[in-house]
């Protein structure tokens, strides 16, 4: 015989039970907004009353032994007084005169700037080389400006950074072709150099008295010794005699590119276009970071223990 099971479920009373209060509302209440008043009734000002100095007049001459120097720079107590004060006048220049006329790049002034080697010698302190790029990169904006409209005060202060040399009495000695038909160029990357004489003739190439293949195990570092020749075609009409030095295969392969480049250029100065789109012309100025004191490597830091 089966029971079904019944659930009641639990009738909530719609009345409250006499047990429980209810509380009543409470009305809410206005925020008290201050009140404000207009006149147009005009009083008269309240004026303080008049101070007198006349206490000043007794006072007892200051004691020269208590008195306390005042530097006449802000900057004295910074590591590098006199760096920062030049920077500062520069800054303040630029900020002054950075609305006057200028002139492109090209037809600026030419000017010999102080080395960092100079500069320091000259404020005595231990300036950065960093540093110092700040105040010739201002140096050189400064100098854009126009040279019928330059202020006295800003060539006075440009006066100082520049060299006692004349910039113009300099000029690059145009390279030759010797009696014997030989082109020299000079090329260099990272601690490598090489000097290389081309002379037009069938595609031998020795460096160092040797073949390039003997000199060179990657193909890349041969490809990147000859490429000034690939790029304008002219591996078959020229033999390269170098001398190298310094560095490892891949500096040395490089400085062989820009010193065949140039010795190139020598014979045929048409191919400088051509060249500088190949990459053969500018020297890589990318040197390996020197190691700092505490780290592996020029950045790289040892692993980090807890314990």
């Amino acid at each position: 015989m089966a029971f079904k099971q019944a659930f009641y479920l639990p009738i909530r009373w719609p009345y409250p039970s006499p047990k429980c209060r209810v509380r009543p509302a409470r009305p809410r209440q206005k925020a008290l907004m201050p009140r404000s008043f207009t006149t147009t009734i005009l009083r008269p000002a309240i004026a303080a009353s008049p101070v007198s100095f006349s206490w000043q007049e007794n006072l007892p001459p200051p004691n020269v032994q208590n008195a306390r120097v005042i530097p006449a720079s802000p900057s004295y107590f910074s590591g590098r007084p006199d760096f920062t004060d030049n920077l500062l006048n520069l800054q303040a220049l630029l900020r002054k005169y950075q609305t006057l006329p200028t002139v492109t790049p090209g037809r600026a002034p030419r000017v010999a700037w102080r080395t960092v080697s100079q500069y320091r010698l000259l404020v005595g302190e231990p300036v950065r080389a960093s540093k110092y790029h700040q105040v010739l990169e201002i140096l050189k904006r400064l100098n854009q400006i126009h040279p019928a409209v330059m202020p006295t005060e800003l060539h006075q202060a440009m006066q100082i950074y520049k060299r006692d040399v004349n910039p113009y009495a300099v000029i690059k000695q145009p390279s030759i072709v010797d009696e014997n038909g030989r082109a020299c160029g000079i090329g260099r990357r990272k601690s490598s150099s090489a000097k290389v004489y081309l002379v037009p003739g069938e595609g031998e190439v020795l460096v160092n008295g040797k073949s390039i293949t003997n000199i060179f195990g990657r193909i890349h570092d041969r490809e990147s010794a000859l490429w000034a020749l690939k790029a304008t075609n002219r591996v078959d009409k020229y033999n390269v005699w170098a001398l190298v030095s310094g560095g490892g295969t891949t500096g040395q392969a490089e400085a062989l590119t820009l010193g065949t480049a140039k010795a190139l250029m020598v014979h045929e100065p048409d191919l400088k276009p051509a060249l500088r789109r190949a990459g053969c012309v500018t020297r890589d100025p990318r040197r390996v970071e020197r190691k700092k004191p505490g780290k592996l490597k020029a950045r790289k830091m040892p692993a980090w223990v807890k314990r």
